[in-house]
C-alpha cells in the first residue's frame, strides 16, 4: 500500500497524525481558559498601583 510494506512505518504515520489531531482538539477546547481576572487579583492590582503612586509622591516630594 503506497509503497510502504512495513507495519511499523504505518504505525508511526498513524501516531503522528493522531497526536496532531489530539493537540489541535486540546488547543481548541482550552482556548482562552485562564484569562479571566478574579476579584482578588483585581483588588491586589489596585492596591499595588495605589501603593506605588504613594511611594512615588513621597520620593518626589509632591
Amino acid at each position: 500500500m503506497l509503497g510502504v510494506d512495513d507495519p511499523w512505518v504505518w504505525g508511526v504515520y498513524l501516531l503522528c497524525i493522531s497526536s496532531t489531531l489530539i493537540c489541535v482538539v486540546y488547543g481548541v477546547l482550552n482556548w482562552n481558559k485562564g484569562d479571566e481576572v478574579e476579584d482578588s487579583e483585581l483588588s491586589e492590582e489596585i492596591a499595588w498601583v495605589e501603593q506605588e503612586e504613594k511611594m512615588e509622591n513621597e520620593e518626589l516630594g509632591l
